[in-house]
């Protein structure tokens, strides 16, 4: 064969010029592809922000500040929980009706003698059902007395430090007593006191207009609750001692 005549007269290889072309047939890919990933990305930014938000995700942004995060700019649980303690704390600076003043002194007295109660029901109750409501006793009105101590120093309510001259005589009662007669005797004192006080409370949460004071009848509810529910759980309450609370709360006709 002769050689290719033009690859004569310039001297330049046919490979080379193949490796050349090749090159360049490259670089030209390479430029098309990179123009349409910028046109790409302009077409993005300028879809609206609300499509971009709707396909980044089911309801969520790309930011991750769905519903229910702190970058959705709602307060948490916890800060909400602090503003409301704060707001309670300035109840001091709200009506105090004689009738908040009176449920705060109740449940003072309430803990000066059940919580001794309680203590007797470990050492002279022979029910394990007594015992253990006599700890419910210790422990919830233990709380509860902190609590109204430190409502009526800001409401400025004076507390008595002693229980009524009858709650004494209910507690002298039951130290005098052992096994089931104290089980009986304490299963139906405290039944009676809590089911009045329970009827009270419910009244001064109904009709407060004092933030501490709400707060302080539903930490009481609760309280008294459970304690009519172990006190219950003992079986030993008797119907008369139902029918005595019943006459004591029923309203005067």
């Amino acid at each position: 064969m002769r050689p290719n005549r033009h690859s004569a007269e310039t001297g330049i290889p046919i490979r080379t010029i193949a490796v050349i072309a090749a090159v360049c047939a490259i670089i030209a890919t390479v430029l098309v592809m990179t123009r349409g990933g910028d046109d790409d990305q302009t077409a993005s930014a300028q879809i609206p922000a609300g499509v971009a938000a709707q396909n980044g995700g089911y309801g969520q942004s790309s930011a991750g500040s769905g519903y229910g995060h702190s970058g959705s700019g709602h307060t948490d649980g916890s800060e909400a929980a602090a503003a409301g303690d704060e707001q309670s704390a300035q109840g001091g600076g709200q009506p105090v009706t004689e009738v908040d003043k009176t449920f705060l002194v109740k449940v003072r007295q309430a803990g000066l003698w059940e919580i001794p109660a309680g203590r007797l029901a470990q050492a002279n109750a022979s029910s394990e059902a007594v015992k253990r409501a006599g700890l419910h006793l210790l422990d919830g009105h233990s709380k509860l007395d902190q609590l109204v101590r430190e409502d009526a120093r800001i409401l400025g309510v004076p507390l008595p430090d002693q229980a009524t001259e009858e709650q004494q005589g209910w507690v002298r009662q039951m130290e005098e007593a052992k096994g089931a007669e104290f089980d009986r005797l304490f299963a139906n004192l405290l039944r009676a006191s809590h089911g009045k006080i329970f009827a009270t409370i419910a009244e001064v949460r109904a009709a407060t207009q004092n933030d501490l004071i709400r707060r302080h009848a539903r930490q009481a509810n609760q309280t008294v609750l459970d304690h009519l529910e172990v006190l219950e759980d003992t079986g030993l309450v008797d119907g008369a001692t139902l029918a005595e609370v019943e006459k004591a709360v029923a309203p005067p006709s």
